[in-house]
């Protein structure tokens, strides 16, 4: 059951993330624009999402698991920012991170495309 959660957060977050590159591969059909607008407000639970449940599978494959982690991270970027505890370091990790928005995005749809079957 996690693993199927963790599969869809994958695909999930992998179009929010990776969606200007995705858009380029679509040309006008507008696709993934679509989805992505679908997705957009549920930003937040898919961020949790991939961070808690790789987080609980991490063991299983943790090379797999740690680019779920770090997709989350980029999907809880505005989130982030208000945990009074610990919200400068994640943040300076999301900042960071940013810069490969895309290609964590493009891994995270990978991998839960690869996790089904």
């Amino acid at each position: 059951m996690i693993g199927l959660l963790l599969t869809i957060a994958n695909i999930s977050g992998g179009i929010l993330l990776g969606l200007a590159t995705l858009d380029k591969w679509d040309g006008e059909s507008n696709f993934f624009n679509k989805i992505a607008g679908v997705l957009a407000p549920f930003q937040t639970v898919i961020g949790g999402a991939l961070v808690g449940l790789a987080i609980l599978k991490f063991w299983n494959s943790p090379l797999l698991n740690v680019v779920s982690i770090l997709g989350g991270f980029l999907l809880l970027t505005h989130a982030i920012g208000k945990a009074p505890a610990f919200g400068d370091a994640l943040k300076k990790l999301s900042d960071k991170l940013m810069p490969f928005k895309a290609i964590i995005g493009i891994g995270l749809l990978v991998i839960g495309v690869l996790r089904l079957f």
